[in-house]
């Protein structure tokens, strides 16, 4: 339990196996609770060896899916709907002879499980990269390649100078350990990565033609700027939102900023469709953290002011437009227009660079309870009285998947030099937490 640089101290990782594969996780608790038992990943023994399984992402039907796990005889561990997975993979299906069919065991996997994972499954000297038919979670591939190499341009020819292959939620993880992006693992794909290479083995379609529902926060929130999905840069589609929400919700002011450091893209995408200038008014104090000495109660109370100063000669006397990126509670963005206004700002403007979230996420995101939200509250009525700001602007549903969309359709019809399988010809996202229209039918 911990963060990863805490648990993976230098002295731990020297006394690992040295192997020619393997699999990690990192976890927070959405389905099942924060505890040991619950750590990933799994690993069982069955009929053909172990198998050892990591999954992002939350089952829809878990539920349902864990009294069939135990109606077969099978006695579960943990609390959480990963161990299901794991138990589900193991189940000899009828029709198999002697030796295991794991592409028929991801497939049952997949139509009994709609949506929502990623998943790497390894046994033996194989690893499968699998990922559910909605693709609401992210999945690509990396190759590793020679130091030499690595900081030429392009991914170059996958057939050669490769040294071995990655898989990851983010491709911004590949380039500190010196791989290159190769491809998205598709919706529905399942993509076998042996001695042989990466080999794309099957794509498992949806039911009743339903549309993709890639997570549309992963470009609003969660992901790393510099992570690539679906052939755009995070960084460039957060840009943007910003310029859609200066053209949405325009505001008379002096100068842009954005509180550090997730809504930078988003600021000067505003900035330069309201032809405004982008000027810092927060440094964010890099000490803070683990390591930080415990707070007090005087340090409580200072709150924000432990987090950020305030670059006062940037902004006193002048009209800010603050951006964020998200407004969830409500809690956050107030302390920092107390702190500005009592810098000496005359007024601040804040401008959220994704529409207000009103709904929970039941796959895979720890978005708090509908009362939670302050979206869902009788204070959102008046929100920029409640925070203490000037006004208070959100961008709209259309003009996010907008911003998200526009740089797809203009990848659409080109050749996707991945030598994968690209079957994501639709460009929809899942937007549940914003409009509660969520992709599958829940199972509670």
């Amino acid at each position: 339990m911990g963060l990863v640089n805490n648990v993976f101290r230098e002295e731990i990782v020297e006394k690992l196996r040295i192997g020619n594969l393997g699999i990690g996780h990192t976890r927070y608790s959405t389905s099942g609770i924060s505890e040991l038992q619950n750590c990933q990943p799994f690993v069982v023994e069955t009929l053909h060896g172990k198998i050892a399984v990591a999954h992002n992402g939350e089952l829809v039907n878990a539920r349902h899916l864990r009294k069939k796990v135990m109606r077969h005889g099978v006695g579960l561990s943990s609390s959480s709907d990963s161990e299901v997975i794991t138990q589900l993979l193991s189940l000899n299906p009828q029709e198999e002879n002697d030796s295991p069919d794991w592409v028929a065991r991801i497939k049952n996997l997949m139509n009994e499980a709609p949506t929502s994972y990623s998943l790497l499954i390894m046994h033996k000297d194989v690893i499968f990269a699998v990922r559910d038919p909605y693709g609401n979670r992210p999945l690509c591939v990396g190759r590793l390649v020679p130091v030499a190499n690595f900081h030429t341009s392009g991914n170059g020819d996958a057939d050669s100078e490769t040294e071995g292959w990655v898989v990851s939620s983010e491709s911004c993880s590949f380039q500190s350990i010196g791989a290159k992006y190769y491809c998205e693992v598709q919706p529905g794909e399942i993509v076998k990565i042996s001695k042989r290479g990466v080999q794309s083995l099957a794509v498992v379609p949806r039911p009743k033609e339903d549309p993709p529902a890639f997570c549309i926060f992963e470009y609003v929130y969660f992901s790393r700027p510099d992570s690539i999905f679906e052939g755009q840069m995070v960084y460039t589609v957060r840009q943007r939102c910003g310029q859609q929400l200066a053209i949405e919700s325009p505001v008379e002011a002096d100068l842009v900023s954005t509180v550090p450091e997730s809504a930078t893209p988003a600021a000067i995408g505003y900035a330069q469709e309201s032809r405004l200038p982008y000027v810092e008014v927060l440094c964010k104090n890099r000490y803070v953290g683990r390591t930080f000495i415990q707070p007090n109660t005087r340090l409580r109370q200072l709150g924000v002011a432990k987090k950020f100063g305030a670059l006062t000669d940037n902004f006193a006397g002048k009209r800010i437009v603050i951006i964020d990126d998200s407004i969830v509670r409500g809690n956050t963005i107030s302390p920092i227009i107390k702190l500005l206004k009592e810098a000496g700002a005359k007024e601040v403007h804040i401008r959220v660079a994704s529409p207000p979230i009103r709904f929970p996420c039941y796959m895979g995101i720890n978005i708090p309870t509908k009362e939670e939200l302050i979206a869902n509250k009788p204070e959102f009525e008046n929100l920029a009285d409640y925070i203490g700001a000037t006004s208070v602007c959100y961008l709209s549903v259309e003009g996010l998947t907008s911003a998200v969309q526009k740089g797809i359709k203009s990848l659409q019809g080109k050749e996707m030099n991945n030598g994968l399988r690209n079957n994501n010809k639709s460009t929809a996202h899942c937007t549940a937490c914003l409009t509660g229209k969520y992709p599958v039918e829940l199972d509670w």
